[in-house]
């Protein structure tokens, strides 16, 4: 196989991967495709946890015919007997002579592995070819697995003067109906979609992912509310919909617990002294296999998010309009007194969406796994 034959089998195994972007989750997304002499043989990527692997549904629709073939895969194929058994024991038995992955699983349990027991059997492996792109499929699973954490991305809906919010608390719709679109597929990728408690209490928003018709099949991701006195009513909307609900509290459990609970709420309790130690809810998201968040918040909380370092991605849609001096910024930081204090952003994509700008940007003062793309 030459260079550009590799990197073309690598863009579609990539381009299957995406196909289960609303549904691996907590696993990465993953996809792989066959070839042998010159002919695609088999296909077939990863679509939800417990299900069965890229490598092997591919496998399963090249049958006798992988024997010699070259799989390429997005990420090193799994030695780790799971629910679904290892990857790579499946192409060594299939006879597969190459195996192309852009890099190795960062899974600390598994990583390298794979490729060892490969190369033991014999079979070629390189490693390398489109690393960028493939990373760019599993950003959260990258953090959790390297950070402990997940990848926390935030969306704001500003004006064009940075506004979020009018003064009287009126902010629907700043942003037209393609960017709010938009966002509902940003909340369909992500595991787990986090508030805090003002925003329940004045929007009552319902935090989950509802697409466009034909709508592909979606995980719906964890609802999470940083509620540290527990005031979140028992008829907030958030508690109606099918799936899981996290309520991140400071407060000592108590009676009061039990509405909430039998709203089908689960409560977590974290340190802190007026607020949830926001570092703690993210350790805490990641152990629960949270890959990727989604912040839909107010300034206060993207405020203390920004402050901590805790922000890996903004993804502004900003709007048209000028809603004035009086009305409410994106974060609520302490005015500075110099320039040096400022936090720095890098563009990564600005794009029209409907009539509004999507603009994501990462803090550069951020260690993210996002950094080594």
């Amino acid at each position: 196989m030459t260079a550009r034959s590799d990197a073309e089998y690598l863009a579609r195994a990539i381009k299957l991967a995406a196909r289960g972007l609303y549904t691996t989750d907590p696993n990465p997304r993953v996809g792989c495709v066959l070839v042998k002499d010159g002919r695609v043989i088999g296909e077939g990527w990863h679509e939800r946890a417990g299900g069965a692997h890229a490598e092997r549904v591919a496998l399963a629709h090249a049958g006798s015919a992988a024997a010699g073939a070259t799989a390429y895969v997005t990420l090193e194929p799994c030695s780790v007997i799971g629910r679904t058994g290892a990857c790579a024991a499946a192409l060594i038995e299939a006879g597969v002579a190459r195996v192309v992955c852009p890099g190795i699983d960062p899974d600390p349990n598994a990583a390298g592995s794979g490729i060892a027991s490969l190369r033991d059997a014999g079979v070629k492996v390189d490693v390398g070819i489109a690393h960028d792109a493939a990373a760019a499929l599993n950003p959260g699973f990258f953090s959790r697995m390297t950070r402990g954490r997940p990848l926390v991305r935030s969306k704001l809906a500003v004006s064009l003067d940075g506004r979020t919010t009018l003064a009287n608390g009126q902010s629907q719709w700043i942003t037209g109906a393609a960017a709010r679109a938009d966002v509902h597929r940003w909340r369909a990728r992500s595991s787990a979609i986090m508030t805090g408690i003002g925003t329940v209490l004045t929007d009552n928003p319902s935090l989950d992912a509802r697409l466009e018709e034909p709508a592909p099949a979606v995980t719906q991701p964890v609802r999470v509310v940083l509620d540290s006195a527990l005031r979140t009513p028992p008829d907030a909307k958030v508690l109606s919909k099918p799936g899981k609900v996290l309520l991140f509290t400071i407060q000592a459990a108590s009676s009061s617990d039990s509405d909430l609970l039998a709203q089908g709420a689960t409560i977590e309790r974290v340190g802190g002294s007026r607020h949830c130690d926001l570092a703690q809810v993210l350790d805490r998201l990641g152990e629960l296999q949270c890959n990727e968040v989604w912040v839909e918040a107010g300034a206060e909380l993207n405020g203390a998010l920004i402050r901590e370092g805790l922000i890996d991605e903004l993804i502004v849609y900003m709007a048209p309009q000028l809603l004035g001096s009086s009305a409410i910024g994106m974060f609520a930081i302490a005015s500075l007194v110099s320039l040096e204090q400022r936090i720095s952003l890098d563009f990564q994509d600005v794009r029209r969406v409907g009539d509004d700008l999507r603009i994501i940007a990462r803090p550069s003062t951020v260690a993210s796994p996002l950094t080594d793309r």
